[in-house]
């Protein structure tokens, strides 16, 4: 395949060069390379995480997990039950638990951001894997117009060369038929 970006980009894209990303011009140049353009996108992401992107992803999935969710439930009636029955009299935190309000809220005020953190990060690797499965499926669809191409060079010149062949057999058969004419004439 001796060809250019620029070719590839005009016959494949319908676009001139200039007009190209930077993603598509390395999908052009690979295609020419002959090389692949898949990757782990996981890897990408793991490397540039921080401690506290994993300590905070760690939260957002325990903290969004039903095992975290039954676990707070079954506190919740430990607390509630100990305070109205267990210690009557000398509870530590009486009715209307203003103390378990305080810690509900302060546990809501830490996980809330922590969770959206988790969430705007799992946003970016979302738009990282759609541009690398943008950049693999452009890659496919030029190899298949490659294929097609190629496909329909090959059907051209088996039709040339059916063409021709009948060409021969025509005259062939032409030149038959007059030497059957002559023998005949001659008898």
């Amino acid at each position: 395949m001796n060809k250019t970006i620029d070719e590839l980009a005009n016959r494949w894209l319908k676009r001139r060069p200039d007009g190209l990303s930077v993603l598509e011009s390395r999908v052009l140049q690979s295609t020419l390379e002959r090389t692949t353009i898949t990757r782990d996108t996981n890897k990408a992401v793991a490397f540039h995480q921080t401690f506290g992107d994993r300590l905070a992803d760690s939260i957002a999935r325990i903290g969004g997990s039903w095992s975290f969710i039954v676990t707070f439930l079954v506190f919740l009636v430990l607390w509630t039950s100990g305070n109205v029955w267990l210690l009557s009299r000398d509870a530590f935190d009486p009715y209307p638990f203003i103390f378990l309000n305080l810690v509900l809220s302060m546990v809501a005020a830490l996980q809330a951001p922590v969770i959206m953190m988790a969430q705007n990060r799992q946003t970016e690797r979302d738009r990282i894997d759609a541009a690398h499965d943008y950049e693999v499926n452009l890659k496919a669809e030029i190899e298949i117009m490659a294929l097609h191409e190629k496909l329909d060079e090959l059907r051209h010149g088996q039709i040339i060369g059916m063409r021709d062949e009948i060409v021969q057999l025509t005259e062939m058969v032409k030149r038959i038929d007059d030497r059957l004419s002559q023998q005949q004439s001659a008898s």
